[in-house]
């Protein structure tokens, strides 16, 4: 059961990957009031709505709101699924909380059209939609069978044989379970980069809601020189934005190196510090040509769903550098892997499986 309910989350991260880029396109096609109704497209029901009309912008936007739809039916099933087969209480509710996103990222988006695309509202269903993904690749993540180890340097704990299907108390030797990193120097540094990450995000989406993609229409430069030599809104949102692309790189590189330098052999950890880099290079390169191609369309689109890319991986180097400060709490009911401070200096401590925790 628990093998599925992970492949299921697994495959509503990705679903939420294509909402994203599906959204992205609505907004760099100037597309968001080709259908200029809600909930119903020109009249007919959004789901009866005759692909003979879907043309021109009329696909982008309807095409969004299928997927939407697709995607809130999915976390239906997940959250309903998450409640009668999951023992972690918090974790129900975080698929719950899940549902709730994604139906307020509904109601966003017909707000954005009953009331003509306002930027403060379209910058929310933006920001939104970042946190709903964040919530679909936290429920994998946690429901993951190296979470649920404690990333186990030998062998992960097999899904048939996940320690709250097991009657007696869980023992992390029998599973090989290494002790989970405890540093508190690598959790202010991953926790500051996410945070930097998603602030860059809604930056972005309010300048692409704004009008102030091309505010300043060169790069690396701006209109000649290291600093603007004139003012507007719409320069200073768009220079914000170069600004916190700065910031945010230089977050996710300390991060990154301070992995590498401390726990090169957690994998757990390397993994993700290695892929975000990868992610932030190719994000500050779609950035850039998108100011140098006058905003073509597809990668425009592509920047705001590898920000997204990004955002996510720095959450999961996050949680999992967190894990084991609330280990009892996520660990199903008879689970209590072992722990040991991280190479940052702290001394050592284990925990006992002696019972169960509610």
């Amino acid at each position: 059961m628990t093998a599925m309910v992970h492949r299921f989350s697994k495959f509503l991260a990705v679903c939420t990957v294509l909402l994203i880029l599906a959204g992205s396109l609505v907004t760099s096609h100037d597309a968001g009031l080709s259908v200029p109704d809600w909930p119903t497209s020109y009249g007919w029901n959004m789901f009866t709505f005759p692909p003979s009309m879907w043309v021109a912008n009329i696909l982008y936007e309807h095409g969004h709101r299928l997927i939407a739809s697709s995607v809130g039916f999915l976390t239906i099933i997940l959250a309903v699924w998450l409640w009668l087969a999951e023992p972690r209480r918090w974790l129900r509710w975080l698929g719950v909380a899940a549902l709730g996103a994604v139906i307020a990222q509904g109601l966003l988006g017909g707000l954005t059209v009953i009331f003509f695309l306002p930027a403060a509202i379209s910058t929310a269903h933006a920001g939104l939609a970042e946190i709903f993904f964040c919530m679909t690749v936290a429920i994998a993540l946690f429901t993951s069978p190296g979470w649920i180890a404690g990333y186990g340097t030998a062998k992960a704990v097999p899904y048939e044989k996940a320690p709250y299907e097991k009657a007696e108390p869980y023992d992390p030797a029998s599973h090989d379970a290494a002790p989970g990193v405890d540093d508190v120097t690598l959790r202010q540094l991953a926790t500051t980069a996410t945070a930097l990450i998603f602030s860059q995000i809604l930056i972005g989406a309010t300048m692409r809601h704004t009008g102030a993609g091309l505010a300043i229409p060169d790069f690396p430069w701006m209109f000649g020189h290291v600093v603007p030599d004139h003012w507007s809104a719409k320069i200073a949102i768009h220079f914000a934005h170069r600004v916190g692309a700065l910031v945010v790189t230089v977050g996710v590189l300390a991060t990154s190196a301070y992995v590498w330098s401390r726990h090169r052999e957690r994998t757990e950890l390397t993994r993700p510090a290695t892929l975000i880099l990868v992610l932030v290079a190719t994000q500050v390169t779609l950035g850039a040509f998108t100011v140098l191609t006058g905003r073509n369309v597809w990668i425009n689109s592509l920047h705001v769903v590898c920000g997204a890319l990004v955002l996510t991986t720095s959450l999961v180097l996050t949680l999992r550098s967190w894990r084991v400060q609330f280990a009892a709490e996520s660990m199903p009911a008879g689970a209590e892997p072992a722990r040991t401070r991280g190479r940052s200096g702290s001394s050592a401590t284990s925990a006992t499986a002696s019972g169960a925790r509610a």
